[in-house]
């Protein structure tokens, strides 16, 4: 079998060999001249006009200039040669290949030069240009007009692999795997969508005749991408809804009536369309698999009981799974109280649950005496039986592993899987929900509950640190609470961990005792530590709480009125909105302070300032993934999505995704399980594997 050229060896590749080639594996994961290809430019430079000196702009994007050599001299260690049009003049510095390019820009000769401009002691130079033969009188700069900007490395740089060696080695890439280049979408999707073909793609991508045909090998591209994602997605969704039996819920039960009419207020009008949705799904006759998002404090927990009440109803158990033991702890004690006018029986299970109360919860389970339990991880353990168990709700659900839900999914009684529900306070922008989530029904809640204060948020200095625990000595005095949260940033945990000591120990110094309490929670404290400390705030007993993010998701402390985020510039934007979320929960005007330090680039200035003027969750979670792209917008930790994807960026092709999408449900409905020739070269993509998402939706 003759070896395809897209899957031969990068090193063999014209101007490349082993050392290169060890250094673009290294750098750009590229293995095959095929993987070269797929590289694609990250934008493009119109290489056809000039910029006359004079109105060249210090720090602007590369320019091309067209100048006579003045002057060339060697100071030590460089070679700095002045340049000139009839505008004005500038210089130009190598630090490389000097020799070579003393000899080569002689003194009256006119060159073209292309660089990033800068100033330099108040004159204008650029550093290490690309240098070309001036083009004859009237025709263009450059043979191919538009030149690709390619991802690249300070590595790659420094072995040679410029902008222009990039270029080339593409264009050698191409001229070897274009003609082999195979169709991957069927003739009848590129026709509907108006969509170019592969090659064409390809070839104007890299080396574009015009901006026309640029944009349309772009759309193309990231259509692609986004159609054969969702498809994928959509695919297990369509053959879910069609062949997979969930047990039928019809009735409502007495008990679910006894909740609603003992609320102390009335639901909002998202929360009713939320339950009136998830009935919908347990009558069916199909397994539910529904996505629950609302912002903090949006009544969630509720939607969640009344939920887990209908299974009840029904004659089924239902469990709530809560990714830390402080936070099902408090989902226990929320959902007891709602309870109370039912008959229902609840329990909480967790990692640190005694063995003696074990033995009274787990037969209590196995029986059906139980019908609602909270817990931790532990729910999975393989002592845990159901004697029916028909809904699983599950709390920030990105905080599972697929084999965890398997495993709860196991322990399933009548047959059937059980209805799920999973919920995130996160806000997900719609772009990256269609893509995390595609295979779920969305649901949202959009509405705060009545009665919500909203919450001061103030950006300070560490010059306003003395204001800041006057502040916070005021607000105890009232009665009220307060946290003081430090980053925890994986790749320095060391260093994180002694900076919160040490502002653990100034946080005291500042607040002695008595009369002051402070508590400390982080990580690496054994759990009985973590949760006696964590105990005494929620119970009042600690004013304030010096703590990592641990307290991030759904800690609720109706009296803590401030919170201060320690070094908010190394927080997400989501994240910095769902440490906010701590406080405003009970009926006092509440703070969150926002402490900057000295060096702060624009981007984070940019972030903590719209975060004082924006409440909106899923506002702050659209510019954030604008701001930082879509990889983890949980926090700092920028750990990527469960796919890759080549061109298409889910922040900023949500149109295309939007088309791609509807475009993928209308060639299902057609062909659900794409068995029609017709639709062979999607079956032959999609098998690759490239866009199964392995991680977050997959849940049943």
């Amino acid at each position: 079998m003759i070896k395809k050229a897209s899957d031969t060896e990068i090193q063999f590749l014209p101007g490349v060999g082993p050392k290169r080639a060890a250094l673009l594996a290294r750098e750009l994961g590229v293995g095959t001249i095929g993987d070269l290809v797929k590289i694609y430019p990250f934008r493009h430079i119109d290489r056809s006009t000039f910029t006359p000196i004079a109105e060249v702009v210090p720090d602007a994007a590369m320019v091309q200039v067209k100048a006579q050599v003045v002057s060339v001299e060697t100071p030590p260690k460089r070679l700095k040669v002045t340049v000139k049009d009839d505008t004005g003049e500038m210089d130009l510095v190598f630090f490389k290949g000097v020799k070579y390019t003393a000899e080569k820009l002689v003194p009256g000769a006119v060159f073209t030069f292309f660089g990033k401009p800068a100033l330099f002691n108040g004159r204008l130079n650029m550093v290490h240009p690309e240098i070309d033969p001036a083009p004859a009188p009237g025709a263009a700069s450059q043979a191919g007009v538009m030149t690709g900007v390619y991802p690249s490395t300070e590595k790659l740089r420094n072995a040679g692999i410029t902008a222009k060696v990039m270029n080339k080695l593409m264009a050698n890439a191409l001229r070897m795997v274009l003609p082999e280049v195979t169709e991957t979408l069927p003739q009848y999707v590129l026709q509907e969508n108006s969509l170019l073909s592969l090659q064409q793609a390809l070839r104007n991508i890299h080396f574009p005749k015009d901006a026309e045909l640029l944009k349309r090998a772009r759309y193309r591209l990231k259509f692609e991408e986004l159609f054969l994602l969702q498809l994928s997605l959509l695919k297990q969704k369509f053959i879910r809804s069609r062949g997979e039996n969930g047990i039928v819920m019809a009735k409502v039960g007495e008990d679910f009536n006894k909740c609603y009419d003992a609320l102390p207020y009335q639901l909002t009008g998202a929360q009713k369309r939320v339950i009136k949705e998830i009935r919908t799904d347990l009558m069916s006759g199909h397994q539910m698999n529904r996505l629950l998002q609302g912002d903090v404090g949006s009544g969630k927990t509720m939607v969640a009981v009344l939920t887990a009440l209908l299974a009840v109803g029904n004659g089924y158990q239902a469990c709530i799974m809560a990714p830390t033991e402080v936070l099902a702890r408090q989902h226990f004690a929320n959902i007891s109280k709602y309870l109370a006018p039912t008959g229902v029986k609840a329990a909480v299970l967790t990692g640190s649950t005694k063995a003696s109360e074990r033995k009274k919860l787990l037969p209590a389970l196995a029986n059906g005496e139980i019908g609602i339990i909270v817990g931790t991880h532990a729910l999975i353990e393989d002592t845990v039986v159901f004697k029916n168990l028909g809904l699983a709700i599950i709390d920030e659900q990105h905080r599972f592993g697929v084999e965890q839900r398997a495993r709860l999914w196991g322990k399933t009684t009548a047959g059937l899987p059980p209805h799920v529900l999973v919920m995130t306070a996160t806000p997900i922008p719609r772009t990256l929900a269609m893509t995390l989530y595609g295979d779920l029904d969305v649901s949202v809640i959009d509405e705060m509950p009545p009665g919500r204060k909203p919450i001061q948020t103030l950006l300070i200095t560490e010059k306003q640190r003395p204001a800041l625990w006057r502040f916070i000595k005021d607000q105890i005095a009232l009665g009220r609470q307060a946290f003081i949260v430090y980053p925890l940033i994986f790749e320095s945990e060391k260093l994180d961990y002694q900076n919160l000591e040490q502002g653990y120990e100034k946080v005291v110094q500042a607040f002695p005792f008595p009369p002051y309490k402070v508590a400390i929670v982080h990580g690496q404290q054994a759990n009985d530590v973590k949760t006696f400390n964590m105990d005494a705030f929620v119970a009042g007993r600690a004013n304030i709480l010096v703590s990592t993010t641990v307290i991030e998701v759904g800690v609720d402390v109706p009296n803590a009125s401030v919170m201060v985020i320690e070094s908010a510039e190394r927080f997400g934007l989501s994240q910095l909105h769902q440490l906010r979320g701590r406080v405003g929960r009970g009926a006092d005007k509440s703070y969150c302070i926002l402490v900057k330090g000295d060096k702060v680039g624009k981007d984070s200035q940019h972030r903590l300032e719209l975060l004082c003027n924006t409440e909106n969750g899923f506002d702050l979670a659209e510019e954030d993934m604008r701001m930082r792209g879509p990889g983890d917008l949980e926090g700092t930790q920028q750990s990527g999505l469960p796919i890759n994807l080549n061109i298409a960026s889910l922040a900023k092709d949500g149109q295309i995704l939007q088309a791609a999408r509807g475009y993928a449900e209308r060639v299902l409905a057609a062909d659900p399980a794409l068995e029609l020739p017709v639709n062979r070269l999607l079956r032959i993509e999609l098998a690759k594997g490239k866009y199964e998402v392995k991680d977050y939706s997959k849940i049943s």
